[in-house]
């Protein structure tokens, strides 16, 4: 599997998922940098976290227009496997290849913590690793992680079993108390109705070894692989 991961200016995940795509998990890893438009030769598409353009106007809103950014739109057409992690989720959105926005946190304040999120969809090309209503350990690190849609849009992602992760507590149950960011009916990731498209806030390459004290995103890029294999039987 050959996993190609953007590196926009002000991107600071891209190598740490490089990292377990390549170290932990033996996969091909490409960094593609965001003049670049040719996707011919990977898979599957990254776009990590960090503060590409330094999130000035709205998160994500200028690394929309990047030149690769066309060249991912058409690998999704053609169903190409994209995932975007945080930063990588809010240009997802504003580049209009996943529903809804994400606004200001709750609290208008950044957040870095460990959060439970839980597996609401686990029949997917990033979770069919996972089991259904699973409890998970992860990080997140945003300032504008408040998911919003409207009600025509929610009733979709409802339709079409788009919503992938909410945000829970350690028993899985989805509370008011266990929503860290203010996010819509507590949404932490989406997919596109092709289902080929993934948006999550939390960082699943910062909790794929043991040295860090959790594992639990290790699934999702194994996800992948099983989804690519399924492809081509």
């Amino acid at each position: 599997m050959k996993i190609g991961i953007i590196t926009f200016p002000g991107s600071n995940c891209d190598r740490d998922c490089r990292h377990v795509v390549k170290t932990v998990l033996g996969y091909q890893a490409h960094l593609i940098w965001h003049q670049e438009t040719s996707l011919s030769h990977v898979d599957v598409v990254i776009l990590p976290g960090g503060f590409s353009y330094g999130d000035y106007l709205r998160a994500g809103a200028i690394a929309r227009f990047s030149p690769i950014m066309e060249s991912i739109r058409q690998f999704a057409e053609k169903g190409g496997i994209v995932l975007g992690i945080c930063n990588g989720f809010q240009i997802l959105l504003e580049a209009g290849l996943l529903p809804g926005a994400m606004l200001k946190n709750r609290y208008l304040s950044f957040i870095c913590q460990d959060v439970s999120i839980k597996v609401e969809n686990a029949e997917t090309t990033f979770t069919n690793e996972y089991a259904s209503d699973q409890v998970l350990t992860m990080p997140i690190a945003h300032a504008e992680g408040n998911y919003y849609a409207d009600p025509m849009t929610l009733s979709a992602l409802h339709d079409h079993a788009q919503i992938v992760f909410r945000y829970c507590d350690q028993h899985g149950d989805v509370t008011a108390e266990a929503n860290p960011n203010g996010s819509l009916e507590n949404i932490a990731g989406i997919r596109n109705k092709a289902g080929n498209v993934l948006g999550m806030m939390p960082h699943p390459e910062r909790c794929a070894e043991d040295v860090f004290g959790k594992t639990d995103g290790v699934a999702l890029f194994r996800s992948l692989r099983h989804a690519l294999n399924q492809m081509v039987a």
